[in-house]
């Protein structure tokens, strides 16, 4: 016989609204805490759980909170993310102005990229809400809602921050990179131009999803003429202000820097993540990967800011993310093999987040 638990999990398919509400709110907890109980008959379950999403907006906020804790299982991860028509609803609901759950949806789909076969929702189309004034293009669509959306302005129930991480994780392949690079049809605007200027953002999630996004991007080496361009991408300034606090740096270093890290407030402070920190610098050392990007970076007076990252950040990773760029930057470029040094290691390496 079924247990009372696993009868409250078939209650969440009942015709009766007024039931499936109050045993799908009763169930949370239950997916954190035993989460195979939405496992059982080949998934049915969270089949349930999916057409929820759909339901009035509470059993969706229920239905949602659940499905991204049940996708944290790979098992159940491939699951939901290989269903099409399912990805179609999450994305069709995320870009509404109105959508009461457009946060947890964001949730939802940073969870379900994580599924290396969801590279696909770079080629899908829909169409635009009228308010978004975006691209067919649900990728473009995603990134004009990260920007119009930071502020509350487009949807007033939400803030889509975690679409940082969805960029983060589709970033990981080389077409969508490529993607991020490259100048779109539809406004002109490069689709990087558009979330750098997040890497000093209030919110640790936009600034830790696109601090990954930027460093997975600097792996396609086609593109760092463009990402170290002043009058293209120009991506140094974002990766360098949020490694620099308010220390001073002598006259001769300051005059040659970049001139938005000439005279900072003295209340300037680095990013209070060392994880960023560290993720930044990285991004530093994969664009010293050409020999072009290794003298631009002595040009500019980089390894004064790192010798002060090193100095006053108290953590490992980032301690040994300087020593890398150090050793690369310091280098004297006619000893042999200094190309191969500047070719990075095991740890530049794509990120998820």
């Amino acid at each position: 016989m079924p247990t009372e638990l696993e009868e409250l999990v078939g209650f969440i398919a009942h015709p009766n609204p007024q039931i499936r509400a109050v045993a799908i709110e009763n169930l949370v907890p239950y997916s954190v805490s035993q989460p195979s109980i939405f496992k059982t008959e080949g998934f049915t379950p969270i089949k349930h759980l999916k057409f929820l999403v759909k339901d009035h907006p509470k059993i969706a906020e229920h239905a949602l909170t659940i499905l991204i804790n049940l996708t944290s299982d790979q098992k159940v991860l491939e699951f939901v993310a290989t269903d099409d028509k399912f990805l179609d609803v999450v994305l069709s609901y995320v870009t509404e102005p109105t959508e009461p759950n457009a946060n947890l949806l964001a949730m939802l789909l940073a969870n379900m990229v994580k599924w290396d076969g969801l590279k696909s929702v770079a080629t899908k189309k829909q169409p635009a809400p009228e308010k978004l004034q975006s691209d067919e293009l649900v990728l473009n669509q995603l990134l004009d809602l990260f920007v119009k959306g930071a502020d509350g302005s487009y949807n007033k129930h939400a803030d889509f921050d975690y679409l940082a991480y969805v960029f983060a994780d589709l970033s990981k392949h080389a077409e969508i990179r490529q993607f991020f690079a490259a100048q779109q049809d539809y406004d002109s605007v490069v689709p990087l131009n558009k979330i750098k200027v997040f890497t000093e953002h209030k919110s640790g999630i936009r600034r830790k999803g696109v601090a990954s996004t930027i460093k997975n991007v600097a792996f396609d080496l086609p593109s760092h003429p463009a990402l170290l361009d002043e009058d293209q991408i120009n991506i140094l300034p974002y990766v360098l202000l949020p490694i620099i606090g308010n220390e001073v740096y002598d006259e001769e270093e300051m005059n040659d820097m970049l001139p938005d890290l000439q005279l900072l407030p003295p209340d300037k402070q680095r990013d209070s993540d060392p994880n960023i920190i560290q993720t930044h610098v990285e991004t530093l050392t994969i664009l010293t990967t050409t020999r072009e990007g290794r003298d631009y970076m002595r040009k500019i007076q980089v390894y004064p800011v790192i010798r002060e990252t090193h100095l006053r950040v108290d953590d490992e990773g980032v301690r040994e993310a300087c020593d890398r760029i150090v050793q690369v930057l310091m280098a004297d470029e006619a000893e042999p093999g200094a190309e191969e040094a500047a070719e990075g290691d095991d740890d530049d390496q794509v990120v998820e987040v």
